[in-house]
């Protein structure tokens, strides 16, 4: 019982307001970016996987997102509404063709990954990703076609071990780039 009462006095409160803010400034100032992310979203079509997308990338400091084919984009509703403003600061833009927006990042040398179920394709976990990545994310029922698919220099997914084939596509991408970056942090 002892053991028990001292685990929930290490605990804690949850931090709020300024005390919030300070741990994650000291947080990112211990744990600097190493990776330059670029996110390519291919006719992601539903409004809530965008606005979440959004938020996704602001959490981990993507570089850029582009949104392409059918994505809607801000100031879309529901996309503003679930990104909860970070449409503001997150640095993207449209292109209508996926295949300008991933010719262009590779001019700036950036590695293409497919997050796509492929032949070929392997856990996300075992990539030795570069310093430039970009992720793409494809349709929720379509995935990535195949002529993106062939502009990607490799493919991964996650791992299903349930009876799901597939995670939510923003739930999926947020696996993907949280690893990206705990990979690049050094651990004691």
């Amino acid at each position: 019982m002892v053991g028990q009462s001292a685990n929930r006095t290490m605990r804690g409160r949850a931090l709020l307001g300024t005390q919030l803010k300070r741990f994650h400034r000291e947080f990112r100032r211990q744990n600097p970016v190493e990776h330059d992310l670029a996110v390519v979203l291919q006719s992601v079509e539903y409004p809530a996987n965008v606005g979440s997308a959004f938020r996704i990338a602001d959490a981990v400091r993507v570089t850029e997102l582009v949104l392409t084919g059918l994505t809607p984009t801000p100031p879309h509703g529901t996309v503003v509404k679930v990104a909860r403003k970070k449409d503001r600061v997150v640095p993207w833009r449209y292109e209508q063709d996926a295949a300008v927006a991933l010719s262009e990042l590779r001019e700036f040398g950036y590695r293409i990954f497919a997050l796509e179920i492929a032949e070929g394709s392997r856990p996300y976990y075992e990539v030795n990703w570069p310093q430039r990545t970009c992720v793409v994310v494809g349709h929720e029922d379509h995935g990535i076609t195949r002529a993106t698919l062939a502009m990607c220099d490799e493919a991964v997914f996650v791992p299903m071990w349930g009876k799901g084939q597939s995670l939510n596509a923003h739930v999926a991408l947020a696996v993907v780039l949280y690893h990206i970056r705990y990979v690049g942090i050094e651990h004691p």
